[in-house]
């Protein structure tokens, strides 16, 4: 079974006070083609001034919720130690009925302390980040379950990150796409690791979508195929440039293989 490709944005919404210009890069995007448009769920800008203009990620994607027609929308990727999980499950319900069902429910461990810290939430270790965020992903799903009107449809869970122990085995029980970091033979590396704790708990390893940020022309048909199917252009402000995006759709155009039915 060979996925198509789909190439995703992440409009990093930092370093820009319009959001008008957020607004209609979000257009731009849509009418360039792309698949999917990702924001980020950080406070403050990751690179350059680090109290530079910033705005909030769930709000936003209620909004591009109202604006899109056709692209998926998500944040690459919500941070779990900030967001109580029955809350985010009925957030993402809510943009999923807003959005006509085009949602997706990205999220992570979080690992940037000045969110925390500046939030006051306990910013913890890396291991009881994770072990949060274990505790959290069956509380989304149960909170799902109980809600009423329910999602629209099943909404898809992509889980980011890459540790063999704890992330992983995540992954492969409750992810509907995983997001990898590093190079390709990292990425086959541990996507073998995904494959093994899927074949532990019975569940089919093809069903999670492959996802890595764009690693450019020259890689991208290596990491196509090893498997990969979803790549995710980043942009940041104030110029929010879509030319990488635009090449990124083109050689999608070029090299995926028609929809099947019933895939997404």
């Amino acid at each position: 079974m060979t996925r198509p490709i789909r190439i995703g944005l992440q409009l990093q919404p930092q370093h820009q006070p319009d959001y008008g210009v957020i607004r209609d890069t979000v257009l731009r995007a849509e009418d360039a083609g792309v698949d999917i448009v990702f924001n980020w769920d950080h406070f403050y800008p990751l690179t350059g001034d680090p109290d530079g203009a910033h705005f909030e990620c769930w709000t936003m994607l209620g909004a591009w919720a109202e604006q899109t027609e056709r692209v998926e929308i998500g944040a690459l990727v919500t941070g779990g130690g900030y967001r109580n999980p029955d809350l985010l499950a009925d957030m993402a319900r809510t943009v999923d009925h807003i959005s006509g069902g085009r949602l997706i429910l990205g999220i992570g461990a979080g690992w940037f302390e000045k969110d925390y810290d500046e939030y006051g939430y306990e910013f913890g270790t890396k291991g009881s980040r994770l072990d949060l965020l274990a505790e959290y992903l069956p509380r989304i799903t149960a909170r799902l379950d109980k809600l009423n009107p329910q999602p629209t449809r099943h909404i898809p869970v992509l889980i980011g990150g890459g540790g063999p122990r704890k992330t992983l085995p995540l992954v492969a029980k409750y992810g509907d796409i995983w997001h990898s970091f590093g190079d390709l033979g990292t990425h086959v590396e541990k996507w073998g690791i995904v494959e093994k704790r899927c074949a532990e708990i019975g569940r089919h390893a093809p069903d999670i979508e492959r996802s890595v940020p764009w690693p450019g022309l020259d890689d991208a048909a290596d990491f196509a195929a090893a498997g990969v199917s979803l790549f995710t252009v980043g942009i940041g402000g104030p110029d929010y440039d879509l030319a990488p995006l635009v090449e990124a759709v083109g050689w999608r155009d070029e090299n995926s293989p028609p929809p099947l039915s019933g895939l997404a």
